[in-house]
């Protein structure tokens, strides 16, 4: 059994930052992607950032710029470092760890709202 545990989510005014952390345990024997997802309400979940094991990452071109995801491989734990928030930052964010063989897993999400 997989568990996947995100953190840092908040309240922030525009332009302020936040970390997010994310922290995969259980039976895993390999981690190839850690990515974070969000979704804001009444939209469909869209990526927002993500690493490969040998380092790759991929942005959202709406946050390229403002955040940078990170893994400690060690650890199997990846964050999100986000700055510069605007309001249409606000969502639930997920984290998703695939493995390199199986399907991935979700976390239960953490609240990000961006308001004055």
């Amino acid at each position: 059994q997989v568990q996947v545990v995100e953190s840092g989510g908040g309240l922030v005014q525009p332009g302020g930052s936040l970390r997010l952390s994310c922290a995969a345990s259980g039976r895993l024997f390999s981690i190839f992607r850690m990515g974070w997802y969000r979704q804001a309400p009444g939209k469909q979940r869209e990526m927002v950032a993500s690493i490969t094991n040998a380092d790759i990452t991929s942005y959202a071109e709406s946050v390229k710029g403002r955040f940078t995801i990170s893994r400690d491989n060690a650890r199997n734990v990846v964050y999100l470092q986000m700055n510069g928030l605007k309001s249409e930052d606000t969502a639930v964010y997920y984290c998703k760890i695939t493995p390199s063989i199986g399907t991935g897993y979700w976390g239960q999400g953490t609240q990000v709202t961006v308001s004055s």
